[in-house]
């Protein structure tokens, strides 16, 4: 697949509107029906910069740290002045990032304990609208970097699921002490997904809904948020691989 980045088209983003140029979102979606379209990797104070998937991420960097991010994508022609004041231009792959979070209504949020070396340790999903079986992932590594990419929602899933807590699942109607078998998983991991509506530039969570992977002694114990009291997490039944796959799916579809 030729990767042609400095002849992509430019979204312009400011004061809360994302103007894109005409044909910018078929385009990129005919790019992904032939295979995955990798955006870049970013720091948080560069993704910061531009206001892109700012809502999902842990601290706001400081002003001094934002003001080296602003240059350094400025250095690269990433970030230009637009029209106005109030206006700039995001270019080139970090631009089709932005336009395409600003269309997502929901993420998925998965973060895990016990990952080794070179292995992300939190993965963001952020399905596209329907009927668009596309998504933009975000792979977050410990030094902090962003790895951005637009993935078919199928294979992000398969990717995500092979990332997560893997062996034999528990019975849900064994009794167990969560807190035990949380404490001594060897990994264990959080999906949470939250759907959300856009004002302006800030995007303003919804309803979520909490899914648990812990592994241990070989098991893997699948928890959900009790249906009559969600600060607790319960024993729930899910059927093999697959079926964490299909819970995904339904929580997205």
């Amino acid at each position: 697949m030729s990767d042609d980045r400095h002849d992509r088209p430019t979204p312009t983003h400011g004061a809360g509107d994302v103007s894109l140029p005409e044909g910018l979102i078929p385009a990129v979606l005919d790019l992904v029906d032939t295979g995955p379209v990798q955006l870049g990797a970013y720091t948080i104070a560069e993704l910061t910069a531009v206001d892109a998937i700012v809502d999902f991420l842990e601290a706001r960097p400081s002003d001094e740290v934002l003001a080296e991010a602003v240059r350094s994508l400025a250095a690269r022609q990433l970030l230009l002045a637009g029209s106005t004041t109030e206006q700039i231009q995001v270019r080139g792959d970090l631009g089709i990032a932005v336009a395409f979070q600003r269309r997502a209504r929901k993420v998925l949020d998965a973060r895990t304990t016990g990952t080794e070396p070179g292995e992300p340790w939190r993965i963001l999903v952020l399905p596209q609208p329907q009927p668009e079986r596309v998504c933009l992932m975000v792979r977050i590594d410990a030094l902090g970097v962003h790895e951005l990419g637009l993935y078919k929602l199928d294979e992000a899933l398969r990717m995500l699921v092979d990332w997560l807590p893997r062996g034999s699942f528990a019975d849900p109607d064994e009794e167990v002490d969560v807190d035990a078998v949380l404490a001594a998983a060897e990994r264990s991991a959080l999906l949470t997904v939250t759907q959300y509506t856009a004002q302006g530039s800030a995007e303003v969570a919804g309803a979520s809904t909490d899914l648990v992977l812990a592994r241990g002694g070989g098991r893997v114990h699948v928890l959900t948020r009790d249906a009559g009291d969600g600060r607790r997490l319960v024993p729930s039944r899910t059927d093999g691989k697959d079926g964490v796959h299909g819970r995904l799916v339904d929580l997205l579809g």
